[in-house]
């Protein structure tokens, strides 16, 4: 006999468990189904995030921000090491145990919500008067549960290249970049993206020799053009080599390597030798093996599921959050938006302000941003001002021994409105928090120029932006 709730949640990544949680939270039966197991066969919900993205990589991150710091910095501080060597073996483990915690965590909060976890893959099976029929499969299950609402975060993975499959050994996605055993003397990245330029960041601090190729003319096009360039100035600095306007040619692989063939930006035949390839080329939504078409689930041309701007699909009484349907893959995107489906499912009236969604890019240095950027602005023919202030004129970002980068801010020229912040620098992905907050509350840039900020604090960055907009700062 089939078990029945309320809501069955199908896919336990950020969207998923975190719809779970608050539907169970507003009094909701509730099941989530996730399919992901650990080294040993457990239960490991949490998705791509916690198992092989946002999570994994910012603790190889953290690990590769020390070696750096001690190889290279220390020495400013009077720190005298006699030699530095890096244990990998012993930097995935720890990495490893950071993603159990986070794993751990989540089936707690799911026993603390009376949330009913089932570990197995989830897929339709046909629909029941008031409601579903979802199958699941598993190591230790093989039942059928119904629901009245399904809720669907199956996530996506990673996108290969045409004709090249990954082997999570010479080819990576972003599972086998944060798997990579010793630190390789040469790595090849393919796409500019926010996961292969943190994955690179990370072998290059390392030791790494790392060479980006990019078909887009343009560095980071979704970001701020000037925030971009600095960006790109940053790296280059580093050592990363970036290479725009490329076309990608063959690629063949053996135990030696991989070669890449493809022509520069000006048409030119050239090769790339590397140890290991990481293609970073964007993600599809995971859709496969979900049986939508047993309950006519609409999927678009890319395999997303197809929704309207409350996360409802065409069936009555299904929704999909996250990844799997339009808009930015971002695990607090999918986050908001499992949250506000579970209260519009118990009448209430959940939003999600897409406007406001920050951005981030954990590198060194970091990049994070939300709202309108200024070629966006231009675009649109808005009328805006403009400021911006630079971290090494900021007294925190010295004694930091940090300061690459800026703040910059948009306002609105007529009502000075903030539309759009934008940060290049230390602990950028701290800041924009406060920017988010201001634009949510509809402030305006003398708002937050007349708020009182701590000194010495990198957040006084932000608020001499906010100067600038009016040509006022006080420190530059």
């Amino acid at each position: 006999m089939s078990k029945h709730f309320d809501v069955i949640v199908i896919g336990g990544g950020p969207g998923g468990y975190i719809a779970a949680i608050r539907a169970a939270q507003l009094g909701l039966n509730t099941a989530c189904i996730d399919d992901w197991s650990n080294a040993a066969g457990g239960p490991a919900p949490g998705g791509t995030c916690t198992n092989v993205g946002c999570i994994p990589s910012k603790a190889l991150l953290q690990s590769s921000e020390h070696f750096e710091q001690a190889g290279h910095h220390f020495a400013d501080h009077g720190i005298g090491l006699k030699e530095l060597s890096i244990d990998v073996p012993k930097m995935l483990a720890r990495k490893d145990t950071v993603v159990k915690q986070n794993n751990d965590g989540i089936l707690y909060l799911f026993k603390k919500n009376k949330v009913s976890f089932f570990h197995g893959r989830g897929s339709f099976v046909k629909a029941t008067d008031g409601g579903y029929e979802i199958a699941v499969k598993g190591p230790k299950t093989d039942e059928v549960l119904t629901g009245g609402q399904i809720v669907v975060a199956t996530g996506s993975s990673a996108r290969a290249l045409t004709g090249l499959a990954f082997d999570e050994d010479r080819i990576l996605s972003n599972d086998g970049a944060l798997r990579i055993g010793t630190v390789p003397k040469s790595l090849g990245l393919i796409g500019s993206g926010v996961i292969g330029l943190e994955m690179g960041s990370v072998w290059r601090r390392l030791g790494a020799q790392v060479t980006v190729l990019e078909a887009l003319p343009a560095f980071l096009g979704a970001v701020d053009e000037t925030i971009a360039k600095e960006a790109h100035k940053a790296f280059t600095r580093q050592g990363l080599k970036i290479e725009l306007g490329v076309k990608v040619g063959e690629i063949k692989s053996g135990a030696k390597g991989v070669s890449v063939s493809y022509a520069n930006a000006k048409g030119e035949a050239q090769t790339l030798q590397v140890e290991r390839l990481i293609v970073s080329i964007g993600r599809v939504p995971n859709t496969t093996g979900l049986n939508a078409e047993a309950v006519g689930l609409k999927l678009d041309e890319r395999g997303a599921i197809m929704v309207d701007g409350d996360c409802r699909t065409n069936l009555t009484g299904v929704w999909a959050v996250g990844d799997v349907v339009r808009g930015p893959m971002l695990a607090h995107k999918a986050e908001e938006e499992g949250v506000a489906v579970a209260e519009r499912m118990a009448g209430q009236h959940g939003h999600v302000n897409f406007d406001t969604i920050p951005w981030v890019i954990y590198t060194s240095p970091e990049i994070a941003w939300v709202g309108k950027t200024e070629q966006q602005l231009k675009a649109e023919g808005r009328a805006y001002r403009a400021g911006s202030f630079p971290f090494m004129a900021n007294g925190r970002a010295r004694a930091l021994g940090d300061t690459t980068g800026m703040v910059k801010m948009l306002a609105d020229a007529a009502t000075d409105e903030v539309l759009g912040v934008h940060i290049v620098g230390p602990y950028a992905s701290e800041l924009i928090a406060e920017a988010v907050m201001a634009m949510e509350f509809k402030a305006s840039s003398e708002d937050i120029a007349r708020i009182c900020h701590a000194h010495p604090s990198l957040s006084e960055a932000t608020k001499e932006a906010a100067l600038a907009v009016d040509k006022r700062t006080l420190n530059f």
